[in-house]
């Protein structure tokens, strides 16, 4: 298994742990995710969740041959589980992210509340250059944080970004050395430990009350149109430019 979870002075660590692939997310690993999740949020003894990567990569998202060989087809594919349990997280969650954070690696940061990178870190959302859609409702929260023009960048241009872009965009709280990322993360995480966990758990609700419906939502609405979209002529010269390693040719379609 390619995700390694521990629980920690009162922090369950989520770790993806497949450095020799980049990190790169299996259907595997997204059910581990999200079952680590659930059971975080239904321990009384955890009170804060971390997620982080390894150094020098958090994630490149999406392993592709795991994904194009079985894409996801309902609501209860792994990586949809995921992200409802990431959504639904009652405990606060910290993220580490040190390296590359592609595709699923920035948009799963949306939904944390806490999210430190580290000054090496590159992040970006190249769906459409593949010739695909937004995901885990990053069309909704994107342009809500940033403003259209500056989400128009990272969502429709894909162009990547440092993590002091992604403090300015409203993603992350602060970058830091890489060496002291994941340090940081659990010292805010273990912070919870002294605070009343309840009125953690409610305050976050509140928070995020006004707009957990509509995020849920936007996640079925991208998933619809993503799912057509794997299936479209562009997104098939966008794979297949991928494993030939060259440049995808859109110049015939309209």
């Amino acid at each position: 298994m390619s995700i390694k979870t521990a629980i920690v002075n009162g922090v369950a660590t989520i770790e993806i742990a497949r450095p020799e692939k980049k990190n790169a997310l299996t259907r595997a690993m997204y059910q581990a995710m999200a079952d680590a999740l659930v059971a975080a949020n239904g321990d009384k003894s955890v009170r804060a969740v971390l997620i982080q990567g390894q150094p020098g990569i958090f994630t490149s998202g999406n392993d592709i041959e795991d994904f194009m060989g079985s894409p996801p087809r309902d609501e209860e594919a792994p990586v949809f589980q995921f992200m409802r349990a990431l959504v639904a997280c009652e405990k606060p969650v910290i993220a580490a992210v040190n390296g590359a954070a592609i595709g699923i690696g920035t948009t799963m940061l949306l939904h944390c509340d806490f999210v430190y990178v580290a000054d090496d870190a590159r992040l970006a959302m190249p769906f459409v250059g593949l010739g695909l859609v937004p995901e885990f409702a990053s069309s909704l929260v994107v342009p809500r944080l940033m403003g259209h023009v500056k989400a128009a960048e990272k969502l429709l241009l894909g162009d990547p970004f440092t993590g002091a872009d992604a403090v300015e965009c409203c993603i992350a709280n602060a970058v830091l050395p890489a060496g002291e990322v994941v340090n940081q993360a659990r010292r805010v995480a273990e912070r919870f430990n002294n605070l009343a966990p309840s009125a953690v758990r409610e305050s976050k609700r509140l928070m995020r009350s006004h707009s957990s419906a509509q995020v849920l939502e936007t996640i079925k609405v991208e998933a619809e149109i993503f799912g057509a979209r794997l299936r479209s002529p562009e997104a098939s010269e966008a794979f297949q430019a991928f494993f030939q390693k060259r440049a995808p040719d859109f110049s015939k379609f309209e």
